[in-house]
């Protein structure tokens, strides 16, 4: 199951657009851009359907192993460091890029923030939270599966516990000038190493 899944990822990845922009082993997020498909209002503001928007995507694949007893404090230390340090790089890839317009947004969507605290550290690292309400449809079912089938394929210790029915999809806002102030400042600030 394991080369299934990964290679059914490389495809859905491939044909979303979803793309490495560094080759760090330690980076854990790939990306994506796209427009936002509907009018978003945050407490930072509004954003009108067609803006820009750049996706981060967990990179499965370099998300550090969970201790089989499940996380402890080295290995959350070590996540939250390769997170942090990947936020960096793809803000300097964007500012390099000439990507970076102020009204563009970051999103990501995650199932590790319901009421955890993994989503006290994305709030930590500005992120607006915005949890989905719950749904029945079939495709909400079909990415839960995937997700959970990801996560077995990488990372067989994240989900213990988990069944599809349970997961609750969040999404994860950041204006793009928070986003580059914060992680790659004009002024070159500090090495995220």
């Amino acid at each position: 199951m394991l080369h299934w899944i990964r290679t059914f990822d490389a495809l859905v990845r491939r044909l979303q657009g979803v793309f490495e922009f560094t080759d760090d082993p330690d980076c854990v997020l790939r990306l994506r851009w796209t427009r936002l498909a509907h009018p978003l209002l945050l407490s930072s503001g509004s954003f009108p359907a067609g803006t820009d928007v750049l996706e981060i995507h967990l990179w499965n694949e370099h998300v550090p192993p969970l201790p089989p007893a499940g996380a402890d404090v080295p290995w959350a230390a070590q996540a939250t460091h390769r997170l942090r340090r990947s936020l960096a790089q793809a803000a300097a890839y964007v500012r390099a890029q000439g990507r970076g317009d102020p009204a563009a947004l970051v999103a990501g969507a995650t199932i590790l923030a319901d009421g955890t605290t993994a989503g006290l550290l994305l709030r930590r690292l500005g992120f607006e939270l915005c949890p989905r309400p719950p749904s029945r449809s079939m495709i909400e079912h079909g990415q839960n599966r995937y997700a959970l089938g990801l996560m077995a394929s990488f990372n067989a210790p994240s989900v213990r516990n988990r069944t599809g029915a349970a997961l609750r999809r969040t999404d994860l806002w950041m204006p793009m000038r928070v986003f580059l102030d914060r992680y790659a400042p004009a002024s070159g600030g500090e090495d995220p190493r």
